[in-house]
């Protein structure tokens, strides 16, 4: 017998087609346990984030998603010439028989992305800046592509390429806020979407996984974090799942003494030890707020509450993230720090397909070692569990905050230390209210970017 029913298979939340167990093997003849304690409801939507309860019990769907990988998936890639997306086309190079490039888009890197339109011709292309959209046409004009790559220009663009029919998934590496409205139209297309901008889902949570509901999109992390829970999940089932566990490397100023963190310049907060990552998720690692906002994204993600998603410090970042069951076992996924591997996990799933990519070896590894944040040190990380405890439109204003206040840093306007202090301020001014509009979250956004700058004027 089979029965659609809400639940968890190897990570993001749908509504898989799962064999019910006879009576006699199960002595209940129930299917899978459903999360009853998820934010989602009844009708989880397609977050996808299930857990499996033996192979008999996920069979079926799993071999229609992996016959729907046999041909080749169409792909664009908001974001292609920053870091993750310049990860994602090495991913898609690297598969070639499996993955074709419908779109790419960018801010205004007019000389990389032509070079990505010359290796992978995709149909069109958006660029946010007018200006830089203009000297595109204006190289595409005199080359190969003249008339064979559509160049659009304006960020609204972005919510159009989506919805487009030569697109099956959308790589969503946007920065910041940017992310929201493309994942929205994109889900609300019923495209598949690779979600690497966490600020997504920080922001729009909840909105997020109400338009999951409706629509039946489906939805995977490429975050290394999120991505190695989302492996720690398969064969699982939800009432064994005790707690997950977030890796940290901590970043740069793991080890400098806290009155010494006012004197950082940015351009030593840049110096992320392990990973190779964007100016703004990097300054995000050094004041931990990046592992802030993966606690809020976990949240949406799995339907975990703040107090069963924990952070430890690794410094090493070879275990990306971990999951602790009622028994005191615990999972863990190990890798090298490189993000190739979650974003092909992210577009092969459910099957795995073998990669060029560099591996573990563990006879060169150094010695791991494990250890709690220092919230005080920190503050940054506590900011954000408050956030996510206060619910409402509090994430918004948390990550509207940080965003402006790392702005600044990079400017050189104001201290290292001066970023928690002006989000806790933010946080402190502002009136939740429920997130349950896009119209809400953009003039949360708004007016907190404006509260912000206007009170850093006034103090200087």
């Amino acid at each position: 017998m089979e029965e659609r029913i809400p639940c968890f298979e190897e990570g993001l939340l749908v509504n898989f087609f799962l064999c019910v167990e006879p009576d006699g093997l199960s002595g209940s003849g129930r299917s899978v346990p459903e999360w009853n304690s998820s934010p989602f409801g009844e009708d989880h939507g397609r977050i996808e984030s299930s857990f499996a309860h033996g192979a008999s019990n996920h069979c079926r769907r799993h071999k229609k998603l992996e016959n729907r990988k046999k041909a080749m998936k169409r792909i664009a890639v908001l974001g292609s010439t920053g870091s993750i997306g310049r990860s994602s086309l090495d991913v898609i190079g690297s598969l070639p028989d499996e993955f074709r490039v419908s779109c790419l888009s960018a801010q205004k890197s007019v000389s990389l992305l032509h070079e990505q339109i010359e290796r992978f011709h995709p149909s069109c292309v958006v660029v946010a800046d007018r200006r830089a959209a203009a000297e595109l046409r204006s190289r595409l004009a005199s080359s190969s592509h003249h008339g064979t790559t559509m160049v659009l220009d304006g960020e609204s663009a972005l919510t159009e390429v989506v919805q487009r029919d030569d697109i099956d998934q959308v790589i969503v590496a946007l920065v910041g806020f940017l992310g929201l409205q493309p994942t929205i139209a994109a889900l609300r297309a019923g495209k598949t979407v690779a979600l690497a901008n966490k600020e997504t889902l920080v922001v729009g949570g909840e909105l997020i996984t109400r338009l999951l509901r409706e629509t039946g999109g489906t939805l995977l992390p490429i975050d290394s974090e999120h991505s190695a829970i989302l492996q720690c999940f398969a064969g699982e089932s939800r009432e064994s799942i005790a707690n997950l566990i977030l890796t940290a490397s901590g970043g740069p100023f793991l080890r400098t003494p806290t009155h010494l963190l006012s004197r950082v310049t940015s351009e030593q907060a840049l110096q992320h030890p392990n990973w190779s990552m964007g100016r703004k998720i990097t300054i995000d690692s050094a004041t931990l707020m990046n592992k802030g906002l993966e606690v809020i994204e976990a949240h949406y993600l799995f339907g975990f509450p703040a107090e069963r998603i924990q952070v430890v410090i690794h410094p090493q970042s070879i275990v990306h993230s971990m999951v602790e069951f009622i028994d005191g076992s615990i999972k863990a996924q190990l890798g090298l720090p490189d993000m190739k591997i979650p974003i092909q996990y992210a577009l092969t799933y459910p099957a795995r397909t073998h990669s060029r990519f560099r591996r573990l070896d563990f006879t060169t590894l150094p010695p791991m070692t494990f250890e709690r944040p220092d919230l005080e040190k920190f503050r940054c990380l506590a900011l954000a569990y408050e956030a996510l405890r206060a619910g409402g439109t509090m994430p918004a204003v948390l990550n509207a905050a940080n965003e402006v206040a790392v702005e600044l840093f990079l400017d050189g306007a104001i201290r290292f230390t001066d970023i928690p202090a002006i989000i806790e301020s933010a946080l402190a001014a502002h009136d939740s209210v429920p997130a349950d509009g896009l119209e809400t979250l953009i003039a949360v956004d708004r007016e907190t970017r404006q509260a912000v700058r206007e009170e850093y004027t006034v103090h200087h």
